[in-house]
């Protein structure tokens, strides 16, 4: 049975250089990963430095809301 509230939650991460640079001839769009993070062990907002296919380059990536 699930719970209402599961301890492991689906998170989407975003670049924030892409976001930033809007809709511009250099992006063509914007990345976004998909994870998971225990709700208890990290109770505030993920951020990693994942590749961006769109930047061509190792860029952060922040939590972003559903």
């Amino acid at each position: 049975m699930a719970k209402g509230k599961d301890v492991r939650i689906r998170v989407i991460l975003e670049c924030i250089s892409c976001v930033r640079k809007g809709a511009n001839e250099e992006s063509t769009g914007i990345s976004r990963y998909s994870t998971q993070k225990n709700r208890h062990n990290t109770p505030g907002q993920l951020e990693f430095k994942i590749f961006c296919p769109y930047c061509r380059k190792h860029t952060t990536h922040h939590e972003i809301k559903k």
